[in-house]
């Protein structure tokens, strides 16, 4: 689905945990999660903190939204 609504013109950032799966299916602009159970989120933390990580995930997929890519592009750490 990634690469289809790409084709129509829209950019998608695909938020995954598990990389090789995005790169299978063409995703181009891949952020790496937390963990399968809770990708954007880890119920251990403290809210604070999990707030925090949740907020650096979303930034991170924001700033791979309007970054241009030839292929794909995996916006690790």
């Amino acid at each position: 689905m990634v690469k289809e609504i790409e084709r129509h013109g829209f950019p998608v950032v695909h938020m995954c945990t598990v990389v090789p799966i995005s790169l299978t299916v063409g995703a181009n602009r891949i952020v790496p999660t937390v963990a399968i159970p809770h990708p954007l989120g880890n119920p251990a933390m403290e809210p604070a903190d999990e707030k925090e990580l949740r907020r650096k995930l979303v930034k991170k997929a924001l700033k791979a939204l309007t970054t241009e890519v030839d292929g794909q592009t995996v916006f690790g750490d």
